[in-house]
């Protein structure tokens, strides 16, 4: 009888195990989707730049008025850049030139995994070296949303910025793995952590701590805006403080009453664009001091 049991007790640990490894393959997986044409009212170019590793960066540029700067506008995880379209014709709206890329294994731009901001990273400087080139007199912001805004403070070289707003934003891949295993599984998700952990350092070859934002958001040296939500269960309102607290002034902090784990800009809407609109102006428009 006890080894009958000590059997099903062994055969439940491997099949939980091979499902970690499932779940670790899934969460890497690449996302390419097809990103379809605009509509006329909005006309963008499509642009494909160069980037590490013979990988081509896929997004779309928008000129906007000169002398207000040029953003770069990076999406979350397992999306494209379409999602940060509304942000685009708001800011073209205000002068500014926008550029929208897909991160690599998402969207038209290629990679075999999702690395959580440690390749996308390299996608990013590609992008803000492409701005230079592209508007060599303007300055130069980025708005990253939840991946996006881990790959932009995960960047191993300085991208002298003049501004960088960061939205839904976890500090530590440890925090972020256990939330969302918590909403999966409640408090019991948490005995899975180690596991989950594993399995991501496994398949990326790197430490928990080359993909945790809360170790490098001090090296921006930029303005810095950092946006979440109160009811965001996925980055806490205490882990976004904790983010907050560790990078360096100018900073701001925007904690969005009753947003959850979303687009910021469809769920504050006019009040978004306030933010970020004035923000934006204190540091990118070049008639504004």
């Amino acid at each position: 009888m006890l080894h009958k049991i000590a059997v099903q007790i062994l055969a439940f640990i491997i099949a939980i195990t091979l499902g970690i490894f499932a779940i670790g393959a899934l969460l890497t997986a690449p996302a390419p989707t097809a990103v379809g044409t605009l509509s006329a009212d909005f006309p963008v170019q499509s642009v494909q730049i160069p980037a590490p590793n013979e990988s081509t960066v896929h997004g779309w540029v928008v000129y906007g008025q000169p002398g207000n700067g040029a953003v770069l506008l990076a999406h979350s995880m397992r999306s494209n850049r379409i999602e940060m379209l509304s942000r685009a014709r708001f800011l073209k709206d205000q002068g500014y030139s926008v550029l929208l890329i897909d991160l690599q294994a998402h969207g038209e731009t290629s990679g075999e995994k999702i690395t959580f901001g440690l390749r996308e990273s390299e996608n990013i400087e590609a992008s803000i070296a492409f701005l230079r080139n592209t508007f060599p007199t303007e300055r130069i912001g980025a708005i990253g949303v939840s991946l996006g805004a881990a790959a932009i403070v995960l960047a191993k070289h300085n991208l002298k910025l003049n501004a960088v707003i960061l939205e839904s934003l976890h500090p530590t891949i440890e925090e972020a793995v256990d939330n969302r295993l918590k909403l999966h599984f409640g408090s019991y998700g948490s005995v899975l952590l180690p596991l989950m952990l594993a399995q991501l350092t496994f398949y990326l070859d790197t430490s928990t701590e080359a993909l945790s934002p809360i170790t490098r958001i001090n090296n921006l040296n930029a303005p810095l805006l950092i946006i979440s939500g109160t009811e965001d269960a996925h980055t806490t309102q205490l882990e976004t403080e904790r983010l907050y607290a560790a990078a360096s002034a100018p900073k701001e902090l925007w904690i969005v009453p009753g947003a959850r784990h979303f687009n910021m800009h469809a769920y504050a809407g006019r009040e978004y664009e306030r933010h970020i609109g004035d923000f934006l102006s204190q540091y990118l428009r070049q008639n504004v001091n």
